[in-house]
């Protein structure tokens, strides 16, 4: 794992109870990847995008998976610390992610010390990261796998990727394009799937896999690597899942969301407040 060569360096309440293994590959027989056409204008958005992204203060550039790693580590290490970061973030805030991962570093994010540390041990160490129990057990299982079958690295391929417990298309793509530093695929997450919604990239993609292959028909196959790392950003500090803040956006006249957008009017302050300030 080469961490400078790396675009992502370059550029770099109660809980609803949902089945863990969150990511598996779905499709729908009406949905035609081979159909789709290169958005209108989609260039000048993209580069909108990177303009809006460039001062990288979102959570995913200070502590997304590319910088939960030690940088000092041996590649395979590094490896294996990328996937784990992975493993944690589903249904997981950057921030806690990242925090989790710091624990598991100082205490040995080795495949060797995984295996022999106590499931009990890694549910405290990973806690309260979404699915903490259930993750624990995946990432035991998975450096025994590994270990066992990879020489203590991890697999290079999409395919055997997926085979790991707790391990889904998305952190598969992702993981060859930061680990492996390879293009694959694209990772798309809910911000990706909900942004290329919003910009009209996609159509009648109702889940991320679809969308997935939906970007892939059309987008540069160089951009595939970056497009997460940007998308995520966006999704974070402007394209957010409610109330996106449109009027913040360059691309306010451009996207489908954006031209339908209209300023809140300004709320007027309670009987009560006027009554403090005075």
């Amino acid at each position: 794992m080469n961490s400078l060569s790396s675009p992502y360096f370059k550029m770099a309440g109660k809980r609803k109870h949902i089945k863990p293994e969150l990511e598996v590959s779905s499709s729908s027989s009406s949905f035609d990847e081979k159909s789709v056409r290169e958005p209108d204008g989609w260039i000048e958005v993209y580069e909108n995008i990177r303009k809006m992204r460039e001062d990288r203060s979102a959570p995913v550039d200070s502590m997304g998976c590319e910088r939960s790693h030690d940088k000092s580590a041996p590649a395979p290490v590094q490896r294996f610390q990328c996937l784990v970061s992975l493993m944690l973030s589903s249904q997981t805030k950057d921030e806690i992610n990242y925090e989790a991962m710091t624990r598991l570093r100082q205490h040995g994010l080795t495949v060797q010390n995984i295996i022999d540390t106590s499931v009990d041990k890694l549910q405290k160490l990973i806690y309260p990261v979404g699915f903490w129990k259930t993750k624990a057990r995946y990432i035991k299982e998975t450096a025994l796998v590994l270990k066992d079958k990879y020489d203590s690295d991890i697999p290079d391929s999409v395919e055997e990727l997926c085979k790991l417990k707790g391990v889904g298309p998305k952190m598969a793509y992702i993981c060859m394009n930061v680990a492996w530093d390879r293009p694959t695929g694209i990772g798309v997450d809910t911000h990706v799937h909900r942004i290329c919604n919003r910009l009209g990239w996609t159509k009648d993609c109702k889940n991320p896999e679809q969308t997935r292959k939906s970007l892939e028909s059309w987008l540069p196959r160089d951009r595939w690597i970056e497009i997460n790392w940007l998308l995520v950003g966006f999704g974070q500090q402007i394209c957010v899942p409610v109330s996106p803040k449109c009027g913040d956006c360059l691309n306010r006249d451009l996207c489908p969301v954006g031209k339908s957008w209209t300023p809140s009017p300004k709320k007027k302050s309670s009987p009560i407040k006027r009554i403090v300030k005075k």
